[in-house]
């Protein structure tokens, strides 16, 4: 098999769908966080240590993993349920707080053993310096994945169901089944953000997009050029049981996999890059939000791949806009 190296699709039908009124429904499930950003200056070295010496001059709270997710739905206009895990900590409540004030359905499940997740990024002069994570990879019990449940099952009827999976806990083989079973019942297609780790979990979901490291460890291939990719597409398709593959492979851009036995390779649009965090969070948002539109899957992947390209020349976790999608066309 040859991979086909190029997809042009229609302008013109592109625009149209961008240009259409309605509001697609979309439930998100997944690792909520929140990303703490310090901005500052570093001009010497600390006496205590070598290492530079920050002075802060700004910070700010943004929605990550699952959440960034949804907050990318909102930007494009979609009416967005987002599901959650949180602890019982001042950091949930700021995310809940941020989640709410975007327009969006928030339903968070607490656990008091377990902080919410929070990813601290400390940049001087635009370059990260340093990360610091809080969080747990405790997976939730029966009585959380009930209470799940017990909201999944009452939930208004979506088009689209998005897996967000961050590996913290909150995505079991339990609420996947769940999960799979009810939006079979609203013929809703599955799409998963995967973490190899829990890849038996998402057999049966219509999508799932790993990146490149993902995509070799969930198909044993090293891929170094597009047959690669295609070949690794194959296997997980195959292993996962999905109807297709979107890998994100930064600079050498995304190949789809399709149950075709073909496969299509997009390359990469961004011009400049910035800062890549988030940037997952924006492809599968972007591609559940075109395929709940209805674009074809080609289609759908193609407009993920020009989201790629925008985002990634922003500054930290960022969202785009329809107008930003139509001016990259």
């Amino acid at each position: 098999m040859q991979a086909h190296t190029l997809f042009n699709p229609e302008s013109e039908r592109l625009m149209r769908l961008l240009g259409r009124a309605e509001r697609p429904k979309l439930l998100v499930i997944g690792d909520v966080m929140l990303d703490h950003f310090i901005f500052g200056d570093a001009e010497r070295i600390s006496p205590e240590a070598p290492v530079p010496v920050v002075n802060m001059e700004k910070e700010s709270w943004i929605l990550g993993g699952a959440a960034n997710v949804a907050h990318n739905l909102m930007a494009l206009n979609a009416d967005v349920t987002l599901f959650g895990l949180v602890g019982q900590d001042e950091t949930a409540w700021r995310l809940r707080s941020i989640a709410q004030d975007t327009g969006m359905d928030v339903r968070l499940f607490a656990a008091a053993d377990r902080p919410t997740t929070v990813k601290i990024r400390i940049l001087a002069r635009g370059q990260q310096m340093l990360r610091v994570d809080n969080e747990s990879r405790r997976r939730i019990g029966p009585d959380l994945t009930g209470l799940v449940t017990e909201q999944l099952k009452v939930l208004p009827p979506v088009d689209v169901v998005l897996i967000s999976d961050y590996a913290k806990g909150f995505i079991t083989q339990d609420l996947m089944q769940t999960v799979l079973a009810e939006a079979r019942k609203m013929s809703a297609p599955v799409l998963v953000d995967p973490k190899p780790a829990n890849a038996d979990c998402y057999t049966g979901a219509y999508l799932v997009t790993p990146n490149l490291k993902e995509a070799e460890e969930l198909s044993g291939i090293h891929i170094t050029d597009a047959a690669s990719a295609q070949k690794a597409g194959r296997l997980i398709q195959k292993r996962l049981q999905v109807n297709a593959v979107l890998i994100t492979m930064g600079a050498k851009g995304m190949m789809l996999y399709v149950t075709e036995n073909r496969g299509i390779l997009l390359s990469a649009r961004a011009r400049e890059v910035f800062d890549v965090t988030g940037a997952g969070d924006t492809v599968i948002a972007v591609l559940a939000w075109a395929l709940a539109k209805g674009a074809e899957m080609e289609e759908a992947a193609y407009l993920a791949n020009v989201a790629a390209g925008i985002v990634v020349a922003k500054v930290g976790t960022a969202t785009i806009s329809i107008q930003e999608l139509a001016q990259a066309l």
